[in-house]
């Protein structure tokens, strides 16, 4: 069981750039570890800006975040090392198509784990049946519907038995059932193998009910911090645009492109 008052990911007054734009900024946030939270906001605000900060894909510009109480490195062979204590649930998927759903979840064990290939087909059978998804070992990502591609990616993400999960718009593309069976699975495993898990959504209906906590993005920095209970009944005009789908209000609908995509 993970200690409840431990922290998985620290924020501290960070500040993030793309492309010579400020992005996000006076970030401060705290995930609690083992816990299962919500990034929320509409899209375009920086929520995937976020996660790359953590895997340490975009530096930020001033602040410092940590993972497991230590900074993330810069070096690349420390990195590296770090990365391997993450999985990643990436919005396309990511699976290869010319490999079988069972050979995409053997990738990150082959390439970072010396295992006798006995012990690790057994792995890769472990973390299909966690996913529901052993009977689809030898199928490939075109044989697939939606929920079960994103099912396998999953099982590829968990592959390494990483402590902490980053999900990057993991209902893109589903339909509400499917988008149930993820989210479900997701809090399963979250409990079941006490997994810090981080949902990046703008799916607020089926993304809260699952979460213990819930972060919104909006106007470059965090808008709300705390129980989806309290976001629930918030009253804020912006908090409240967002949640209800309302198309007046703070939040302004922009109509040219920007140049971050969550």
């Amino acid at each position: 069981m993970s200690d409840p008052s431990a922290t998985a990911v620290r924020l501290s007054s960070v500040r993030l750039d793309r492309g010579g734009r400020t992005i996000l900024h006076g970030l401060d946030l705290a995930i609690p570890q083992g816990s299962m939270t919500a990034v929320l906001g509409p899209s375009g605000t920086g929520k995937s800006t976020l996660l790359a900060a953590i895997t340490g894909e975009l530096v930020p510009v001033s602040g410092r975040v940590e993972v497991f109480g230590r900074e993330v490195p810069r070096q690349p062979r420390a990195l590296l090392e770090m990365r391997k204590g993450l999985g990643v649930l990436l919005q396309g998927n990511g699976l290869l198509t010319d490999l079988s759903v069972a050979e995409n979840v053997a990738l990150p064990l082959r390439a970072h784990a010396r295992l006798p290939e006995p012990v690790l087909r057994r792995l890769v059978e472990m973390k299909l049946d966690a996913v529901g998804l052993r009977a689809a070992a030898n199928l490939f990502p075109r044989e697939l519907s939606g929920g079960m591609a994103r099912r396998a990616a999953l099982a590829r993400a968990l592959a390494l038995d990483p402590p902490l999960l980053l999900c990057d718009e993991p209902l893109t593309g589903l339909d509400p059932i499917a988008s149930g069976v993820i989210m479900s699975l997701l809090r399963r495993l979250n409990q079941t193998l006490g997994l810090t898990c981080i949902v990046v959504s703008h799916h607020v209906r089926e993304t809260l009910p699952v979460c213990d906590q819930a972060v919104v993005i909006a106007n470059g920095t965090v808008m709300f911090d705390g129980a989806p209970e309290a976001l629930q009944a918030s009253t804020d005009p912006l908090l409240r645009q967002f949640l209800d789908g309302t198309p007046d209000g703070p939040i302004a609908f922009e109509s040219a492109p920007r140049q971050e995509a969550a």
